[in-house]
Parts: structure tokens; C-alpha cells; sequence
């Protein structure tokens, strides 16, 4: 994919490093020349200038991109880049960073915004999933489709140990996409037994998420 990160800073850096290391052509847009700094990532497109511009993003060609990700620290900045991504360049697809997590009702589809990465929540919901095995954890919220990523963590004492995968009731608007075991990441087959610890990774919406509580014995 080629990927536009408006925001060249320790975030935007970190994030196309690790896209880059994925195989992507990754373009970085930065207005602050004093960030501006393209030996830090060198195999990065780098473009200097603002990405609330139009002109700008004309001129660094982001209706070429695949992905567009606003990772700036200004919520209002990144907010601005989404609506332009999506309504003037037609960008497939766009990831918002939200600094504030008081403003996260404004990063939707409204916005241009399909995935709002709330860092705030991704960090208590990762403390909440290491302390609460049985428990149902959302970490993550797609925005234009209304569903969530959502773990939970099998017990020692789950009743499930050694069941098949197709043993599960899961709900119509729900899908088990990951199970993680231990440094394994397995897409689950029908056939594929549960484990205690095994931490399963649901898309759904969040009306079902009762149901798949229910579904895994809680």
C-alpha cells in the first residue's frame, strides 16, 4: 500500500517505520521545518508543508494513497486532514490519532474518519484486558461501520478447554477473527481446539457483545 502520515513527529515517525518495515511506500507530511527531518526515516517520502492545505495534499499527489493516517497532536489538525483525505482526494481509507479523549465524538464517518485510535483508550483498555481474564474488553472502534474489536481471555477453569471452535454460538453481527496463544497468532479453523489463556479476538458490533459473553460461558 502507499500510506500518507500527516504529523512527523515521534508518533508519525514511529508508525511509518513500522509500515515501512511491512513492505509500504510511505510519504510523511510535515509543516514544523525544525521536525522536518528526513534522514530519521529515510526511506520515506518526506513533503514540508501543512497538511490542512489543499494545495499541499494536491501537490504531494495523496489521491495516489491507499491509507491516510492524521497523526498529529492537534485533534483539530487531524480532524481537518480526515475531511479533506476523504471528501476532496476520495482516499480509501483514513486513520485519525485522537489526543484528547473528550474529543473523540467528533472522529466519524462525518469527519472523513473510518478508525479513531484514541491512545488514552488503547492504554486503559490494555491495562483492563491484563486484569480482567473472563472478561469482555473492547479495544478499538471502526467508526464507519459501528463495530468494535473486542478480546476477551479464557480462564484457567473454562469450560471450553478442548472444544472445537465450531462448538461456539457466535451472534450473526459478530466474527472470531484471531485467537492468540502464547507468541502464536492463529486464524481460527472450525476444527481449531480452545485453551485456557487463549485470548480470542471478536469484530461485532456493540448490542451482540451481551450475546458473546453468553457464548463463552459468562
Amino acid at each position: 500500500m502507499r500510506v500518507a502520515i500527516a504529523g512527523a513527529g515521534a508518533v508519525g515517525r514511529s508508525i511509518a517505520a513500522e509500515l515501512i518495515d511491512g513492505r509500504h511506500q510511505v510519504m510523511l507530511i510535515e509543516r514544523e521545518a525544525d521536525q522536518f527531518e528526513p534522514h530519521a526515516v529515510e526511506q520515506a517520502d518526506w513533503v514540508l508543508g501543512d497538511a490542512c492545505e489543499v494545495s499541499i495534499l494536491e501537490e504531494s499527489g495523496i489521491e495516489q494513497c491507499d491509507v491516510v493516517i492524521a497523526a498529529t497532536g492537534d485533534d483539530k489538525a487531524n480532524l481537518v486532514v480526515s475531511l479533506l483525505a476523504k471528501t476532496e482526494f476520495a482516499v480509501r481509507r483514513v486513520v485519525a490519532r485522537v489526543n484528547n479523549p473528550a474529543n473523540e465524538w467528533l472522529f466519524t464517518d462525518a469527519w472523513g474518519v473510518d478508525v479513531a485510535v484514541s491512545t488514552p483508550r488503547m492504554l486503559a483498555a490494555m491495562v483492563e484486558e491484563a486484569v480482567s481474564v473472563g472478561d469482555l474488553v473492547r479495544l478499538m472502534t471502526f467508526r464507519q461501520s459501528n463495530a468494535n474489536l473486542v478480546e476477551l481471555t479464557l480462564p484457567a477453569e473454562t469450560p471450553l478447554a478442548g472444544k472445537p471452535v465450531s462448538d461456539l454460538t457466535i451472534p450473526r453481527d459478530a466474527a472470531l477473527v484471531t485467537i492468540l496463544r502464547g507468541d502464536r497468532v492463529i486464524v481460527p479453523q472450525p476444527e481449531d481446539p480452545l485453551e485456557p489463556g487463549d485470548e480470542l479476538l471478536f469484530v461485532a458490533t456493540a448490542d451482540v457483545e451481551p450475546e458473546i459473553r453468553t457464548a463463552l460461558g459468562y
